[in-house]
């Protein structure tokens, strides 16, 4: 199958939507882009719009649809590196900093789709202070390099799994 990338990186064709509830094994909900894709242009994260169609509030504006980093995301949580993450982010002041202006970056990502009050100041993955999911903190780094210092250390450490230099789709 051929994959036509659309015209504008971040839109979402109906071509992505059909590709990514493959990738999710169902609908998607309240897509608003293609926050990031593989290196052969199909979506890697989506971003959502922080209330769902059905009126439900949904922080997560960032996450993983491609099944190769999801594995790896979930591997990487398999192998606890979440406790080593969290033990440096309560005992390194600069990684703290970077974290928590990694969350307030994640705040105006959403705020930019809407304000809903009943998730004002929650992020996703944690943020700021915990280190939480793996999925969420990759699909924010992958939405916004170098933002998010645990989400870029999980992405380096899913290497050997999945790689956003290859494709693997």
């Amino acid at each position: 199958m051929s994959y036509r990338i659309p015209d504008d990186p971040l839109e979402a064709s109906a071509e992505d939507l059909a590709v990514m509830a493959e990738q999710l094994g169902r609908p998607m909900r309240g897509v608003v882009g293609v926050a990031a894709r593989c290196v052969c242009g199909r979506p890697v994260v989506v971003r959502t719009a922080p209330r769902l169609p059905s009126g439900e509030p949904f922080p997560t504006t960032y996450y993983l649809t491609h099944p190769r980093a999801c594995y790896a995301a979930s591997a990487l949580e398999q192998e606890h590196v979440m406790k080593e993450m969290q033990e440096r982010l309560s005992s390194d002041d600069e990684l703290a900093a970077a974290y928590k202006a990694a969350h307030e970056s994640y705040l105006a990502d959403r705020e930019e789709l809407g304000v809903v009050p009943e998730i004002a100041g929650i992020s996703a993955g944690g943020m700021p202070t915990r280190v939480k999911c793996l999925h969420a903190l990759m699909g924010h780094a992958l939405a916004r390099p170098g933002v998010n210092p645990i989400g870029e250390e999980a992405l380096v450490l899913a290497g050997p799994l999945w790689s956003r230099e290859r494709c693997s789709c």
